[in-house]
């Protein structure tokens, strides 16, 4: 089955397995990448008003773009200030994402794991990296960098060997493209739990 670039703007499917009640089930992926290039493409070019986006796009701008836009925006591609958008560059993106400040993920970021959801916030930090789009080496580093500081390493509790020998074994994690939400809330359970 072939992956897009580009997730759906609804449920975030990047092939034709859309969720079941998706906004955009069946809708053909040229028009779903169609959008998005639209919008990225005119604001590659500079900053732009929201209101002038809608006229720069070629052809109807309606609830394909509009979900676009927002994906973008959620995702933390595009800002806006002043109802002007701007397309974050590469550097300013992984730094902006490298941190995560939404719940569950800000829980297990700053307070890093321990014992008896070890398994779940590994696997939520790598699928989280991933959905974001860091490459492979980035996840391992921003993973590996999150394991020591945050104290979870430290913590003890893992079969392997080093905080590296312990990203490796769940590189199939990033090559799958999991979701992390699941395992994210239910890593927060066990942290929260924890406390004293």
């Amino acid at each position: 089955m072939p992956r897009f670039d580009y997730p759906c703007p609804d449920c975030r499917a990047t092939n034709s397995l859309h969720d079941a009640d998706c906004d955009f089930e069946g809708t053909p992926w040229p028009d779903v990448e169609k959008a998005y290039t639209d919008i990225v493409a005119r604001l590659s070019a500079g900053p732009v008003a929201e209101a002038d986006l809608y006229d720069a796009v070629d052809g109807e701008w309606g609830a394909l773009h509009r979900s676009a836009l927002e994906r973008l925006k959620r995702d933390e591609r595009v800002t806006e200030n002043n109802d002007v958008l701007r397309l974050r560059t590469a550097a300013e993106f992984r730094e902006q994402v490298a941190e995560p400040t939404r719940e569950p993920m800000r829980t297990l970021y700053t307070r890093g794991s321990v014992p008896g959801c070890h398994d779940n916030a590994v696997f939520a930090m790598i699928a989280w990296y991933e959905m974001v789009g860091l490459s492979w080496s980035e996840t391992r580093e921003n993973v590996i960098e999150w394991l020591q500081d945050s104290g979870a390493w430290a913590r003890g509790g893992f079969e392997e060997p080093s905080p590296e020998a312990l990203v490796d074994s769940k590189r199939h994690v990033y090559e799958a493209g999991y979701g992390w939400k699941e395992k994210a809330e239910a890593a927060k359970r066990v942290i929260d739990r924890h406390r004293g």
